[in-house]
């Protein structure tokens, strides 16, 4: 209903249904038994500072994505909702991805992504929590968030997965980022439950060779092309913008900016209009966003230079 609503033009009501949907398959997989159960829902004892978790409804078809990128993440997809088919004849689906690239490029939405697509929870790992100063005890915490990746089918997230996997050698490594590294490298080896697990990182540079192979596969995000960027764009505003918008112009404003500074600067235009009772966005005013958003990135890469 939604996809004929939204090909006669009435996009507004297709968003309507569509997020009507997806609160209703969100309401579904809560109900359903074990998926309800305290491990997800509230997560007990340490295991609840550890794991933050939520019942996303979001898809891909919500983000621009790099053909490869969308392809990537669809195979995945595609091998989750056969996984059943795949192990009866000996065969392991897709499950345990590395994303890396700048921040803001559309990482952390792509697990929740994922967890919205698969209709499972998405549990964030936190780090803050995870990591402490006592030996031996992050290894501990660690077990506890693989034992729950077993008992639980969920999309785990380890964002910035550099404060796990750097490499080991370096020289502020004192021993406990070998033993972190070593412990992460068995579990991940040794894990064959049906959780998806997804680490990102904006550093792989410094990531620990070891790494790599222990995923299915490494996916590249970058900030938008000009392409992207105008689809970014026409996706989220054609509906508050004029039909004569000029939206090569914007995409060429957004150059350089990550998904994460084109949304904010969408948003905060939409957020105008809404404060000041119009229907329509201001293509000028969407510009002097993004421009200023432009600013910030260069004051952002000096601040890193010096």
């Amino acid at each position: 209903m939604a996809a004929h609503e939204a090909k006669q033009g009435h996009g507004k009501l297709a968003e309507e249904l569509r997020e009507l949907i997806d609160a209703a398959k969100q309401r579904r997989a809560e109900a359903v038994p074990g998926r309800g159960a305290v491990p997800i829902a509230r997560p007990k004892g340490e295991l609840a500072s550890l794991l933050h978790v939520s019942y996303p409804a979001r898809k891909l078809a919500d983000m621009v994505l790099a053909q490869e990128v969308a392809e990537a993440l669809q195979q995945v997809l595609k091998e989750q909702r056969h996984q059943g088919k795949l192990r009866s004849h000996g065969l392991q689906p897709r499950r345990k991805l590395l994303l890396v690239g700048p921040s803001g490029t559309g990482k952390t939405m792509t697990a929740a992504a994922l967890a919205g697509e698969l209709s499972i929870p998405l549990f964030v790992v936190r780090l803050d929590a995870l990591i402490t100063k006592f030996m031996g005890e992050t290894a501990a915490k660690l077990r506890q968030v693989f034992d729950a990746v077993s008992e639980t089918r969920g999309v785990y997230f380890f964002d910035e997965f550099d404060a796990i996997g750097s490499q080991r050698g370096l020289a502020n490594d004192v021993g406990e980022i070998r033993r972190i590294l070593n412990s992460f490298l068995l579990m991940i080896e040794q894990d064959e439950s049906n959780s998806v697990i997804v680490a990102a990182t904006n550093h792989p540079d410094i990531l620990d060779q070891a790494l790599f192979r222990r995923f299915d596969d490494v996916i590249e995000y970058h900030v938008p092309t000009d392409s992207e960027a105008k689809d970014l764009l026409r996706n989220r505003l054609s509906r508050y913008m004029a039909k004569t918008t000029d939206w090569g112009s914007l995409a060429i404003a957004a150059q350089g900016l990550s998904h994460a500074d084109i949304t904010r600067a969408m948003e905060d235009a939409i957020k105008e209009s809404v404060m000041h009772d119009r229907e329509t966005v201001s293509g000028q005013e969407l510009l002097g966003l993004l421009q200023q958003r432009q600013v910030m990135r260069q004051r952002a890469l000096q601040t890193n230079k010096e």
